[in-house]
């Protein structure tokens, strides 16, 4: 079974950026599609951003040209770079691969405006 931890999150302000890592530990990841997901309060989780394992990636409306999914198959860990963040991208972050599996504790991303 794959354990997901992600980290990276943290308070910013509007037009702030950062950088989300998720690391995976006991199976070897790069056969799979990654994902970074969202789920603000209230709100159901979004799939933010996703790459394949041939890097091919795949970004939502409302974050295409602002994030920037990438992976490190040596390092088992996927990133998610976060420019010009906006209030509304506050959420937990999430990762997970295809198939679905076992969901991390997620990181908190804090956009003030």
């Amino acid at each position: 079974q794959v354990l997901l931890v992600e980290s990276g999150g943290g308070l910013v302000q509007a037009g702030g950026s950062l950088r989300l890592s998720c690391a995976a530990s006991g199976s070897n990841f790069s056969p799979y599609t990654m994902l970074w997901y969202r789920q603000a309060p209230g709100k159901q989780r979004e799939m933010v951003a996703r790459i394949t394992r041939t890097s091919t990636t795949t970004y939502a409306d409302s974050v295409k040209g602002r994030f920037t999914i990438s992976r490190d198959n040596a390092k088992n860990t996927v990133y998610l770079q976060m420019n010009s963040l906006k209030p509304e991208d506050t959420a937990v972050y999430y990762c997970n691969r295809i198939p679905i599996g076992a969901w991390g504790q997620g990181t908190q991303v804090t956009v003030s405006s």
